[in-house]
């Protein structure tokens, strides 16, 4: 059997988004490398050479949030630089169409809100990095005032309220994915008549097994990624390509 074209794949898939009108959109870190923020899971990125400190070491180890914050400085001034590419746009003009029920993103960067959608329809599994959090009350606090107080030799920063930890208000590897934040993401899984991962491997629990919910009540599966993932066999249609290239053309087909 001959494998379709590009341009098929994309009309297949804009037939699917055609007949559908509470799209969810599940999004990783292909969406946003576009716009010049690096997939820390790749091969060869930064998280390989130095694996990134975990809750439990951030937690217990003062040598590890020092590390932490270190690390931070240089992604900040990649994210704070971050513009929405192409392909935040397309998800935000569904959203304007009335076709996107909302976003579901593994990204920390703000740049779906900064695109043009909603931010009661985007879910942050991951958190955000645009505000800092303290790890035992979780008050919320400017994370620009946070890193300005880093940058000028703080070394331990503690919340003034309850003197918790505080760092960005982003999941780190070992620290649970907050209930609300989950149960929302299931909710709009159990909920939708359209599927689309884009930018997504689907190896990151708990999102990964969010496209498996829509699947078990035969909801269509677009898929929108550089490299195979998991459920590819279960997609209706599978696209290897940029999403900054495929997600406009296939608003421009509906």
């Amino acid at each position: 059997m001959a494998l379709l074209t590009l341009q098929e794949r994309l009309h297949d898939a804009a037939e699917l988004l055609q007949r559908a009108s509470q799209i969810v959109a599940l999004t990783g870190a292909g969406i946003s490398t576009e716009s010049g923020i690096p997939d820390f899971r790749s091969p060869g990125s930064v998280w390989q050479l130095q694996p990134p400190v975990s809750y439990h070491d951030f937690i217990n180890k003062s040598e590890a949030r020092q590390q932490y914050w270190q690390t931070r400085r240089h992604l900040s001034s990649q994210v704070k630089e971050a513009r929405p590419n192409t392909a935040h746009r397309a998800l935000a003009d569904l959203e304007r169409r009335g076709m996107l029920l909302g976003i579901i993103t593994q990204n920390f960067d703000g740049l779906h809100q900064d695109a043009g959608n909603s931010a009661e329809r985007v879910i942050e599994l991951h958190g955000t990095s645009r505000a800092a959090a303290c790890t035992l009350c979780g008050a919320r606090s400017s994370i620009t005032e946070l890193q300005e107080r880093i940058d000028t030799g703080a070394i331990d920063p503690r919340c003034p309220a309850c003197g918790g930890f505080l760092k960005a208000a982003t999941i780190l590897f070992g620290q649970r994915v907050p209930e609300t934040e989950l149960a929302r993401a299931k909710e709009l899984a159990a909920a939708c008549d359209l599927f689309l991962v884009v930018g997504s491997s689907l190896k990151v629990m708990p999102a990964a097994m969010l496209p498996q919910l829509a699947l078990n009540r035969n909801v269509p599966l677009i898929i929108i990624n550089l490299q195979p993932t998991s459920l590819d066999a279960l997609a209706d249609v599978t696209i290897a390509e940029k999403a900054g290239v495929v997600l406009p053309r296939l608003v421009e087909l509906l």
